[in-house]
């Protein structure tokens, strides 16, 4: 509570300094190609696209609609650069130029960092931004984000709409966005959405609830105030995949129905409450401050089953043998408040132009997480068959694992000795791990983009985070606890070079660092109390081509390395756990009024070490979307996403390997009336047998199988 007086305080000063130094030059660009207008988005300062010397990628609620979109995976798909993960079936996670990530993700510039599905629902666009990116974002933030930017009310309109879809999968949708002119000053927009979830794999069910209103008032002609409630309820099964095979290591095709788990214990349950606010205050033409403060209280549970061991009877029966299933139990509360003030100026100085962004932020979380794993009745230590350690001692806990025969479905009730056998999870109190972690951080950002003319631009800035993570390991009264106190600083460059107006070359160098309590809080050591985060080192050059006002094309290169913090005062040299280098290419935009076009190319190397391959780094990716609008009803669109090979762990291939694929979807848009539209989206046309992503060894995830989905509009 203080740090956020002490913030209140800072950016009374701010405002008050920002009138003293503002000038009357040329009105900020605010429209058009550009990352930052009347909304909390990415890069907080509004210069378009084509100057920014960084990869990003927009997606636009058009776009979301129009590909049928319904979560995060389905976006990366079609975005060069960043992949997906499993996520173990109950979260979002992706692989951001070969940097697996669970929490970088962010809500209107805020960081949302729980494991959970997001929906989107109450999206207005989406921005993915590659590259370490801790100036502006703080620590984690190293191969990339995800920042979706919710939808806001528009004083002075009111619009109705309603949006449902089925899929032959059974699984139904309906989502309603309301917005209400209240007043000449005030608006509220109203969004809800509900789905059930079905796919093509056994027990698979789920429903997401979600619920936001927000509401804006103009409190006077230079100051708006945004004031947001989301309600967040989430169920759903969770699959962990197939094995894989003990000779070619890839998945094993003919278990691709068979799922490893069960209704009753694999399952996953996220509650949560986000509050927002920002107040904008405009303070001349050239300059603003936007505060804003986010408190959300997530509660998320999650268990399962899945495969440690796969053992077939013979290669030539792959369907009959054992398995051996491990799994736990999970759960967290997470408490978070975010406190952010960001000032924009622009001055000119001599004969450049200085866009001028200067930041607070005080960030506040309390985290608890307690995890039980599996205990089978086998091995409670009442059993000849107890070949462990006690399930009631935490050191024995992990190592207790059970044999049973294949099926479909499978029998988890008794091994494959034909012992009757329970599985549970909390054996009274006899925790693997539980922790209270408290972190608090503030942060000072200060980033100046220099035109120098109209062909050369200039950005540099540095964050200052003054951080502090206290772990207590809570499963005894006299459990350890560590606390990391450090001051770290992220710095960014980056040049601009405009031979043309639509055209630009960028070289830049940015920074990143990772904690060692890791991203989701869950460990600390007393080793970690004493040692600098690691760092994220990315370097990249790049070209933008704005081909027509509405179609641009974008090409860089970039080479990162994930350099181990040490113990302090150690002399021994720096070690690198992981480097990746390599280029995207992305064409993305209206070709023509009828012809729309995306397409998408990544190639990347990645190692741990010298000639030990990283996991979750396909050879290639490559993708294309075109939608064409043959007249005022009717349109039909067209992509596909092919993947390269990659691995399922680091190292040897022996670990999992995932093979190439290349999947195909289509679209049809008819426009029935003014106030009605109806869009059928057809997933995987030719019922390919793929195998996007995992999690580790025998923790394969098939990918869905052919898919039709009907959907509605109304708007009234």
């Amino acid at each position: 509570m203080k740090k956020l007086l002490i913030g209140i305080f800072i950016t009374v000063g701010l405002i008050s300094s920002s009138l003293l130094f503002a000038q009357d030059t040329e009105e900020l660009e605010v429209k058009g190609k550009v990352l930052q207008s009347d909304q909390v988005t990415a890069f907080k300062t509004p210069v378009p696209v084509l100057n920014v010397p960084q990869s990003v990628s927009i997606i636009t609620d058009d776009e979301i609609r129009k590909k049928g979109y319904r979560e995060l995976g389905d976006i990366v798909r079609y975005t060069p650069g960043v992949n997906t993960t499993q996520g173990e079936g109950h979260r979002d996670a992706m692989v951001f130029r070969g940097v697996r990530s669970t929490a970088n993700f962010y809500l209107d510039g805020a960081r949302d960092d729980v494991q959970y599905y997001r929906s989107l629902y109450n999206i207005e666009q989406v921005e993915v931004i590659k590259g370490a990116n801790a100036l502006l974002f703080g620590r984690d933030a190293r191969g990339g984000l995800i920042n979706r930017v919710t939808k806001k009310p528009v004083i002075g309109e009111s619009f109705r709409s309603v949006d449902a879809g089925i899929d032959s999968f059974g699984a139904f949708d309906v989502a309603i966005d309301t917005n209400m002119d209240t007043s000449d000053s005030t608006a509220i927009r109203l969004m809800l959405h509900s789905d059930t979830l079905e796919n093509h794999r056994d027990f698979f069910d789920g429903d997401r609830l979600g619920f936001n209103i927000v509401s804006r008032t103009e409190l006077d002609a230079d100051s708006t105030l945004d004031l947001s409630y989301e309600y967040v309820d989430h169920e759903r099964f969770i699959d962990r995949g197939i094995p894989t095979s003990l000779t070619s290591y890839l998945p094993v095709e003919e278990l691709k129905d068979y799922v490893f788990g069960t209704p009753e214990i694999n399952t996953q349950t996220t509650e949560a409450d986000i509050i927002r606010a920002k107040l904008t205050r405009e303070l001349s033409d050239t300059s603003r401050v936007i505060v804003s403060l986010t408190m959300n209280d997530f509660d998320k549970m999650y268990q399962n089953l899945y495969v440690s061991k796969y053992a077939p009877a013979a290669a030539s029966t792959p369907t009959v043998g054992t398995i051996d299933a491990d799994g736990y139990l999970d759960v967290t509360a997470r408490e978070s408040t975010i406190f952010n003030v960001d000032w924009v100026n622009e001055l000119e100085i001599g004969t450049a132009t200085h866009t001028i962004l200067a930041g607070l932020e005080v960030l506040e979380t309390e985290n608890k997480n307690q995890r039980y794993y599996k205990c089978f009745s086998s091995h409670d230590g009442n059993s000849a068959l107890d070949n462990a350690a006690d399930c009631t001692a935490s050191s024995g806990q992990k190592s207790n694992k059970e044999t049973f025969t294949l099926g479909r479905p499978m029998d988890f009730s008794q091994n494959s000795d034909g012992v009757a056998n329970t599985t549970h999870f909390d054996q009274a109190g006899a925790f693997y791990a539980r922790t209270e972690t408290d972190v608090e951080i503030t942060s000072i950002s200060l980033q100046d983009q220099i035109s120098i003319n109209e062909n050369v631009l200039v950005t540099i800035g540095g964050r200052f985070d003054q951080m502090e993570l206290t772990v207590n390991d809570t499963r005894t009264a006299s459990g350890a606890t560590t606390v990391n106190d450090r001051d770290i600083f992220s710095p960014r460059a980056g040049l601009t070079l405009k031979p043309q107006e639509n055209v630009s070359f960028f070289v830049a160098y940015s920074e990143s660092f990772y904690p060692k309590a890791g991203e989701q809080y869950k460990k600390q050591s007393a080793g970690a109390a004493i040692t600098d985060p690691d760092t994220f080192e990315n370097t990249e050059i790049g070209f933008k081509m704005e081909i027509n006002p509405d179609l641009m094309f974008t090409a860089n290169y970039f080479d990162s390395d994930n350099v181990v913090g040490r113990a302090d005062g150690e002399g021994t040299a720096e070690t690198t756990n992981l480097s990746v280098d390599g280029f995207e290419l992305e064409l993305k935009g209206q070709i023509s009024d009828q012809l729309y076009a995306a397409f998408g190319y990544a190639n990347f190397d990645g190692e741990t070490t010298p000639g030990t391959q990283a996991k979750e780094i396909p050879e290639s990716t490559l993708s294309g979307w075109i939608n064409y609008q043959v007249n005022d009803t009717f349109g039909w669109g067209i992509g596909f996403t092919s993947q390269g090979e990659s691995q399922a762990k680091d190292g040897a291939r022996s670990g999992g390997i995932l093979p190439d694929y290349t999947r195909w979807d289509a679209a049809g848009y008819w426009t029935l009336s003014d106030d009605l539209s109806v869009q059928l989206n057809i997933e995987n046309l030719t019922d390919t047998v793929y195998f996007p992503h995992a999690h580790s060894t025998h923790q394969v995830s098939v990918g869905e199988e052919l898919n039709a989905r009907v959907s509605l509009n109304y708007s009234f």
